[in-house]
């Protein structure tokens, strides 16, 4: 059996894996869309603390996720000499093992496989996450050798919270059990056995030993805590034959591992190919599904250290299941979502993963995915959820949502003291740094119109009179105090106006007003916003979060966590505006803007080979060199761009 190359789209030949400046800078993530993960990097030599083969929720612990796997090395030997395909950092910029030495090729449409030459041997590793339960699998080939092969495996073990760090105790319990084809151990009290089995027999050598400062480059880079100590308990031995594949399984639960086979198979079967900028990002966007239990569905934020958050779950939602074509996800979402949703209008305990509901916006990009939801599925919207969207338009129009306070004039304003009331706000515990936008926000009443504009639509539908009556009086009465409120002389709209104050930074949250399903501005105005954020605010990863000529502007998102936070929202470009920017643009210059809203989207597909492979991370520098930081998969990031994606498929189809 001889390797054969592969033209495939995320591909890594060996020039860019054995240049470690390359290839520690990029990560690949896999999930089983329960919570748990794999991640590293493209070497499998871990740069972050959260890294790690095996990485699940402990729920009888806590609601974080935690290390169990960190790492799991390999050998291969022949004639008595050993060749470690591992790689672990420690203190002075020492690498040890240097197995990335033996990686001939990368690539991950599929599976993320991994091809190894050692001599005259030839390895292939591929590893996919199982759907259904905590396993993750790893396939190895031996697609040639001259000589009889042997394998040896090393699990490093860490049975951790994946923000904490590990090292040498008496605590720890080195025991452990043979089960069938490996063995199970469980470290610490709390946690779940640890099962790694094989599918044909092995051998396993007790042979205990801390391997001690192992160190996070990534991790040191950003100033946190970076060194641990894992534990090894021995290890696996088994010989390999010439064609022959074997698979490694490490579960929270037993295998069979008669079955391995069958199950690695099936598995590759249910997984979309990373074939295109589009596919990559249907991948990602599955990841982020979160089940916790079978009744529920949620979407996390990001990886690897994401949560599930309300605000960015409904900014999120509809790109991430309507626009990957999977409507019955967004009716899993919702329904989810509705008693938590009701518990807060009722001023009931909020129970469950969306906590932060009362959050200001919250409501307003409820309401705003439902009514992308009704443009595809009209009537099961009326069937399950126009009630809804009174019940929330109704609770903020008569002051009973408490970060919300509807004004005079008919606008809501919010006290940024409060919570924090938008997206563009960092953690209280960063309070020193805060992004101060308070009073009326021009994002939030940009919803707010939206919100009730359609509210008054489902009222028409359901020949509802007297509401469609109120809701036009007071949709009308927003509009008006919108434009007159927020549009300046300048020819844009100011980002938050308090009282006698206004704002005239130039960010992106104006784009919202262009965007509304019921139309605020008029072709005019609209296009005298786009231009200035085409000018001030775009580049090749997203739009800026501040524009260069205003006050404050810092484009580079490095330095200590306060710098970071305040770069993020005073400069640092985020993905997930193109697909309103892009929808702007159309909407404004029709037909003659499509050519340019494919130059605009090259720059972010480069990053399907960057950062967390196949996805898109957290936040961009607003200036060169554009590098990504943060989380390497974020929720609404992906969201964006596949709205944009689709605004492509979709335009080019009616033109």
């Amino acid at each position: 059996m001889k390797y054969c190359k592969t033209n495939t789209y995320l591909k890594f030949d060996k020039s860019r894996m054995v240049n470690l400046e390359y290839s520690l800078n990029r990560e690949i993530l896999r999930t089983n869309r329960r919570g748990a993960y794999h991640c590293t990097t493209l070497v499998e030599c871990n740069t972050r603390k959260q890294h790690g083969v095996l990485v699940m929720p402990v729920p009888r612990l806590d609601n974080s996720n935690h290390v169990l796997l960190s790492s799991f090395d390999e050998t291969v030997i022949q004639h008595g000499a050993d060749f470690n395909l591992g790689i672990h950092k420690y203190d002075g910029n020492n690498f040890s093992p240097m197995g990335h030495k033996y990686i001939r090729e990368f690539n991950c449409d599929s599976l993320p496989l991994t091809i190894y030459r050692v001599g005259g041997v030839i390895l292939s590793k591929e590893k996919m996450f199982s759907l259904k339960d905590n396993t993750i699998f790893i396939r190895y080939t031996l697609l040639d050798a001259h000589s009889p092969t042997t394998m040896r495996f090393k699990p490093f073990l860490a049975f951790r919270e994946i923000n904490e760090l590990t090292s040498e105790n008496s605590i720890a319990d080195h025991g452990y059990k043979e089960v069938e084809n490996g063995i199970s151990m469980c470290m610490y009290t709390g946690y779940p056995d640890l099962y790694m089995q094989f599918s044909k027999e092995v051998k396993f050598v007790f042979d205990p030993n801390w391997y001690k400062g192992i160190e996070y480059q990534h991790d040191k880079n950003e100033g946190l805590p970076f060194k641990e100590d894992l534990y090894v308990p021995g290890y696996f031995e088994l010989p390999i034959s010439k064609g022959e594949s074997i698979i490694f399984s490490a579960s929270d639960v037993p295998a069979n591992t008669k079955e391995l086979s069958v199950l690695f198979e099936e598995g590759i079967k249910e997984r979309t190919p990373r074939s295109s900028f589009y596919n990559c990002l249907k991948n990602s966007g599955h990841q982020f599904y979160f089940r916790p239990n079978k009744d529920d569905l949620y979407l996390l934020n990001g990886y690897p250290w994401g949560k599930v958050t309300a605000r960015e779950q409904f900014m999120s939602l509809p790109g991430l299941t309507i626009g990957i074509e999977r409507n019955d996800a967004f009716e899993q979402l919702m329904d989810t979502a509705v008693s938590t949703i009701d518990a807060y209008i009722k001023g009931e305990e909020i129970r469950g993963f969306l906590s932060d509901i009362g959050n200001a916006d919250v409501f307003l990009w409820i309401i705003r995915s439902l009514k992308k939801f009704a443009d595809v599925e009209k009537e099961q919207f009326y069937h399950k959820y126009a009630s809804l969207v009174n019940r929330m338009v109704t609770f903020i129009q008569e002051g009973q949502h408490p970060n919300l306070n509807p004004l005079p004039n008919g606008l809501l304003s919010v006290d940024d003291r409060t919570n924090l009331p938008s997206w563009m706000h960092n953690p209280e515990s960063l309070d020193n740094v805060k992004v101060h936008r308070t009073g009326c926000l021009v994002e939030i009443n940009a919803l707010w119109y939206d919100a009730l504009m359609f509210n008054q639509e489902i009222a028409i539908h359901t020949e509802n009179e007297k509401l469609e009556k109120k809701m036009g009086i007071i949709a009308e009465l927003v509009k008006n105090s919108f434009l007159e409120v927020f549009l300046n002389d300048s020819g844009y709209l100011y980002d938050f106006v308090a009282g006698n104050y206004v704002d005239w930074s130039v960010r992106p949250n104006m784009l919202l007003a262009i965007t509304t399903s019921y139309p605020l501005l008029n072709k005019r105005q609209s296009k005298s916003i786009i231009d200035i954020i085409t000018k001030e605010l775009l580049t090749p990863k997203g739009l800026r979060t501040l524009s260069p000529k205003s006050i404050g502007f810092r484009p580079r998102n490095e330095g200590s966590v306060s710098d970071r936070f305040y770069s993020s929202y005073n400069g640092s470009s985020w993905p997930w505006f193109l697909g309103a920017y892009l929808e702007a643009y159309l909407k404004v210059f029709q037909r003659s803007g499509y050519s340019f809203l494919d130059r605009v989207l090259i720059g972010v597909e480069e990053e399907m080979s960057n950062d967390g492979i196949g996805s898109l991370s957290c936040v961009y520098d607003g200036s060169i060199p554009y590098f990504g930081h943060g989380p390497i998969s974020y929720a609404i990031n992906v969201a964006g761009v596949l709205d944009a994606l689709n605004l492509q498929k979709t335009f080019a189809n009616e033109y």
